[in-house]
């Protein structure tokens, strides 16, 4: 038997599923920990009232609902991950508001559950409210997106002549998009081959940039071909991490203090229960940092080829509802699983400092010879700009010292299905640049927080897996090879525009590629 932890048990309860139904009053359980099979319903209690058994039904969604007598050890009822049954109970209508639901019922390998959560019926009538039209069965047919397109150029007065035509099967967006409806198409250009001399990216590289910034693909364009002309650029991934930080708050000081205590102690137990969840996520070490009565947690693990937030948060409420069911020397008064202290999808200094996603340096040496006839600056002239520029990065506390990291990950994130919001994280950057003592240029840029995948997410729609395919970067065993590609990609667009705020290019560049001509 698999004892399962008390916060992970109400994960079962689908939240908004009870309503005044025909035939009484039914809500939603959904398997959401692995494959079993029920074997028995014990008990329902409804607004702490217990509900006959022989007034239930469970419903499977085959058209045959069962009493709890058909449910036994003899004649189990398979309940795969994912699967989900209602309970019926022949009861009069709830009034709206706040009720408590109590379930208990055997599940095999997990012996007896015991499950007790809070939802509310809520007012369905909806008046004049406007609805986007969905289909519960298949929202991802021809039929339901034709639904949405006709209503939403009904409600606009506008007709969709560019958004509807899309080149793919609808239904590979589930999970990736809801009400789909037609596409955004931005447009895709080319830069390079870059030269990229990594530990796992070696070679020559088409880049794709997917962007409507005019002079942005001719710029890396032009940076890639001075980084080639020197030997390429080398890449170093040098620290690999994804976290989620809940917090646990206590009735003072002291007891956050001797809580972080027990559970460096209990590391490796927490760390079992973490991994459960997954086949691919590893816990490496939990961060604690104390503030007030709080106690913050940053657990920090290796997602493979996946960017991982999904997967370490599912990870690390598995590894806190072990830590709420037997942690019992202070009361923990409150718990959230997200304190807002992994900056989810926003710079801050700890992922600076500590590595959020992917850490890279790329760094190369310019040749002065190759600077001065294909940028039209010198190495002294770019040294002395990167130092004028840190003070301008220092005064306005920019989370990056350099001049654009963010055109080149927002232009590959897009082409390649990234989460493109993680741009707030991954633009952070560290640029360094001295002057050789043969008088070339040393430059090189850390990214402490580069979030990519290779594998799950929207790395596998149509036109975002081909371009990763264009750069052999796509599934499992690339993710580190795409990291190296793109921290490579954003040193040369550092060198690039550099050169041509030095040189007193950019305006006319832009005069020439860009919305200025």
């Amino acid at each position: 038997m698999t004892l399962v932890p008390s916060l992970l048990l109400k994960q079962l309860y689908t939240h908004g599923s009870l309503e005044n139904a025909e035939g009484g009053v039914s809500f939603a359980i959904k398997n959401r920990l692995s494959d079993a099979t029920l074997t028995q319903i014990t008990g329902v209690k409804i607004s702490g009232e217990d509900v006959p058994l022989t007034k239930i039904k469970v419903d499977l969604g085959d058209g045959k609902p069962l009493a709890p007598k058909d449910i036994s050890e003899e004649r189990p009822i398979e309940f795969p991950l994912r699967k989900t049954f209602r309970v019926v109970a022949a009861i009069n209508e709830l009034p709206e508001g706040k009720h408590s639901i109590e379930v208990s019922f055997a599940v095999a390998p997990f012996g007896n559950l015991d499950l007790q959560v809070d939802d509310a019926i809520s007012n369905k009538d909806n008046g004049d409210t406007v609805k986007i039209p969905r289909d519960d069965l298949d929202d991802y047919s021809e039929k339901a997106i034709k639904t949405r397109q006709e209503f939403i150029e009904k409600y606009t007065s506008k007709k969709l002549n560019h958004t509807k035509n899309y080149s793919f099967d609808p239904h590979m967006l589930a999970g990736n998009c809801e009400h789909f409806t037609g596409v955004a198409q931005v447009p895709l250009g080319f830069a390079g081959p870059l030269k990229v001399n990594g530990e796992h990216a070696n070679g020559e590289f088409l880049i794709p940039l997917a962007t409507a910034e005019g002079t942005l693909v001719a710029s890396y364009n032009r940076g890639m071909s001075v980084i080639n002309m020197s030997g390429g650029v080398k890449c170093t991934i040098i620290g690999d991490a994804m976290q989620r930080a809940p917090v646990f708050i206590f009735e003072d000081a002291r007891g956050a203090r001797d809580f972080v205590k027990w559970v460096h102690a209990h590391e490796k137990t927490i760390a079992y229960h973490a991994e459960t969840t997954s086949s691919v996520a590893k816990l490496q070490d939990i961060d604690h940092y104390l503030s007030n009565k709080f106690a913050f947690l940053r657990f920090n693990y290796s997602t493979g080829d996946a960017a991982g937030q999904n997967m370490v948060g599912r990870a690390t409420f598995a590894a806190c509802s072990w830590i709420l069911d037997n942690y019992k020397d202070n009361k923990i008064e409150k718990f959230f699983l997200e304190s807002n202290f992994a900056t989810d999808k926003k710079a801050s200094q700890i992922n600076v400092m500590r590595t959020r996603g992917k850490r890279v340096v790329a760094e190369c040496v310019v040749k002065r010879d190759v600077l001065i006839q294909r940028m039209r600056v010198e190495p002294e002239q770019l040294a002395y700009h990167g130092q004028v520029a840190n003070v301008g990065a220092i005064l306005s506390g920019a989370n990056n010292n350099g001049l654009h990291s963010a055109n080149a990950i927002t232009a590959m994130f897009i082409a390649t299905g990234q989460d493109v919001a993680n741009v707030s994280e991954s633009s952070a950057g560290i640029i360094y640049s001295e002057v050789t003592a043969e008088g070339d240029l040393y430059i090189s840029i850390t990214i402490p927080s580069l979030i990519v995948a290779t594998y799950g997410g929207g790395t596998g729609l149509a036109t975002q897996k081909e371009c990763l395919e264009l750069l052999d970067c796509y599934g499992k065993g690339k993710v580190n090879k795409f990291a190296e590609i793109v921290a490579g990609a954003v040193l040369a667009g550092e060198i690039s525009l550099a050169s041509a705020i030095s040189s007193s290019d950019w305006v006319s560049s832009h005069e020439q590629y860009g919305r200025n001509r």
